[in-house]
């Protein structure tokens, strides 16, 4: 059988399956996660501790010598992420209250507009971009978590967040960093293993999610989803072009990590008085994953062929 060839037919399929597949027993079998030993604490527990690991491996691969255009690249499109998340969010914060507007909360949309699926990035910019695009993904792996989204809110005053709580989100990154850098054979070693806990982490984040209250937010969560990539993706093309890219990396940032899904719980630890809002923003954001996870690589794919036809117009033209 050919498991992980048809896993990966789908686009961030390493990460969506287990997804949805830890929903569905969370959903239509509980109990059976909630047996104790091992069993619980990998699959139904273990989503905490398995993305802190996920970000030390990742953070081994960012190096401190990385070129000053993968930078530049990388860091623009973060950026640009992290204000239309949060223009986009504060707004209707603004407009319409913490409730939002057709189910759409601020928290919600600054959580999944301002993370990226790193996954999902490397593997469309491998296919349709170039060294440049992928070396960008040093930076951009910086979005994946609650980190920057935690930034926003502490700054818009939506939330009260502890400064221990983003130092404590850093730290395995940071000693990811330290290791990758210090000795390159810990770097390769590390930077193995973070594609190896995408599934495991993902399962765990699924059986957070009861898929009755998916259904619920469901063309809530498949609009933010639409927003991601394409209102929050027009302004990351764009960025990529303005700092010289194709816009392939901006097209392929365009999505909602995972993690994200994780994000409103660590909202809700740093600061309780959001708890219901976080409870509420769960799903629409695990929603969000799943459409951004098939229509992220449709926005690269049409970019990379616009790319191409207006290549062959000048060369026809020269």
């Amino acid at each position: 059988m050919k498991i992980k060839a048809a896993i990966e037919k789908i686009p961030g399929g390493m990460m969506v399956v287990p997804l949805v597949l830890g929903a569905m027993i969370n959903t239509f079998a509980p109990q059976a996660l909630q047996i104790g030993g091992f069993t619980t604490a990998l699959f139904k527990n273990g989503a905490a501790p398995l993305i802190g690991a996920f970000l030390l491996c990742m953070g081994a691969g960012i190096s401190f010598k990385a070129a000053p255009q993968a930078l530049l690249q990388g860091g623009t499109i973060t950026l640009t992420k992290l204000l239309i998340a949060m223009a986009l969010g504060l707004g209707v914060e603004h407009l319409f209250g913490a409730e939002g507007i057709f189910g759409l909360t601020g928290l919600a949309i600054i959580a999944a507009v301002s993370n990226s699926n790193g996954g999902l990035y490397a593997a469309l910019v491998g296919e349709f971009g170039n060294e440049r695009d992928v070396g960008a993904i040093s930076i951009l792996s910086l979005n994946d978590g609650p980190f920057f989204t935690m930034i926003a809110l502490g700054a818009a005053g939506m939330a009260n967040i502890p400064m221990m709580a983003l130092v404590a989100v850093l730290v395995p990154l940071l000693v990811g960093m330290l290791l990758g850098n210090l000795d390159h054979q810990m770097r390769d070693f590390l930077t193995k293993g973070g594609p190896i806990l995408i599934p495991f982490f993902a399962f765990a984040l699924g059986a957070g999610i009861n898929l009755e209250m998916l259904l619920q937010g469901g063309v809530a969560g498949v609009l933010l989803g639409v927003l991601t990539t394409f209102v929050g993706g027009f302004f990351n093309i764009k960025a990529d072009r303005l700092v010289g890219g194709s816009g392939i990396a901006g097209a392929a940032a365009s999505s909602t990590a995972g993690n994200a899904v994780a994000t409103p719980l660590a909202i809700a630890q740093a600061d309780p008085s959001l708890a219901s809002v976080a409870a509420a923003a769960a799903p629409l954001i695990a929603a969000s994953v799943i459409t951004t996870a098939i229509l992220t690589p449709i926005l690269t794919s049409w970019v990379a062929k616009r790319n191409a036809a207006k290549g062959a117009v000048v060369e026809k033209t020269a």
